[in-house]
C-alpha cells in the first residue's frame, strides 16, 4: 500500500490582499437604523461566476440501500481548521452553470455517482449564507437522486483534480446524529451545513407528535 502523509498545517501567516486568489477583504460603509454611519470588515469571494448570486452548491444525496437509506458524505482535509472535515459533496459554480448543472457535475467529479435532480415543489431553492457576520459567500442545497441499480453507479469512480484528496462514504439516516457526534469526538470537524441538517433531523425525532 502506498505511503501517505497525514495532512496537517505546516505554517500560518498574514496574507497580503494582492496575493489572495480566492477571496479579498473589504471595508463596508453602511448606515444603521439610527442613521449613524458605521464601518464593517468583511470577506468577499473573487471566484463568483459573472451573473450569479450564488457561489456554490451542497449536494444532498440519499443512497437507497437494502439495509436502509444512507446519506452520501465525504472526508476532506480543510487547512483553515486544520482538520479533516465531514461534509456534503460540494463545489463552486462555473460560468454559465445553473445550480442544478453544477450539482450533477460536482457529484460525478467528487464521488463518481451519476445523479438526477429531484424536483423542488417549493420554487427557488433558498440561498444559505454560511457566515453572514463577515462574508457574503452563499450557497444552495440541491437534492439529488442516485439510482443505485443503474450500471454507471455500480462501481463509481471519482474524477478528482490534482491536489484533491476526498474520501466518500455514507451514513444511515437512522444513526446520522449519533455517528456525527462520534466522528467529532474522534477529532473530525463537522461542516456547518451538515451540522445544521443533522440537528434539525434530530429535533424532528425529538418533537415528533
Amino acid at each position: 500500500m502506498e505511503n501517505k502523509t497525514k495532512p496537517h498545517v505546516v505554517s500560518s501567516e498574514p496574507l497580503e490582499i494582492g496575493d489572495a486568489k480566492w477571496m479579498t477583504l473589504v471595508k463596508i460603509k453602511y448606515r444603521d437604523m439610527d442613521g449613524k454611519d458605521r464601518v464593517w470588515e468583511g470577506v468577499e469571494r473573487k471566484t463568483r461566476a459573472a451573473g450569479s448570486s450564488v457561489d456554490a452548491v451542497h449536494i444532498v444525496a440519499v443512497l437507497k440501500k437494502e439495509t436502509g437509506p444512507e446519506l452520501l458524505l465525504q472526508r476532506q482535509f480543510r487547512p483553515a481548521v486544520g482538520k479533516i472535515c465531514i461534509e456534503f459533496p460540494a463545489g463552486l459554480l462555473d460560468k454559465g452553470e445553473t445550480v442544478e448543472q453544477c450539482a450533477i457535475r460536482e457529484l460525478a467529479e467528487e464521488t463518481g455517482y451519476v445523479g438526477i435532480i429531484k424536483p423542488d415543489s417549493y420554487g427557488n431553492r433558498p440561498k444559505l449564507f454560511g457566515a453572514p457576520g463577515f462574508s457574503n459567500s452563499c450557497s444552495v442545497m440541491v437534492h439529488v437522486d442516485i439510482n443505485m441499480q443503474a450500471e454507471e453507479n455500480r462501481n463509481p469512480k471519482p474524477r478528482l483534480e490534482e491536489g484533491e484528496f476526498i474520501e466518500c462514504f455514507s451514513l444511515p439516516l437512522t444513526i446520522l446524529y449519533v455517528e456525527c457526534r462520534r466522528l467529532e469526538a474522534e477529532g473530525y470537524a463537522i461542516d456547518g451545513k451538515l451540522g445544521a441538517l443533522i440537528e434539525g433531523f434530530q429535533m424532528s425525532q425529538m418533537w415528533r407528535a
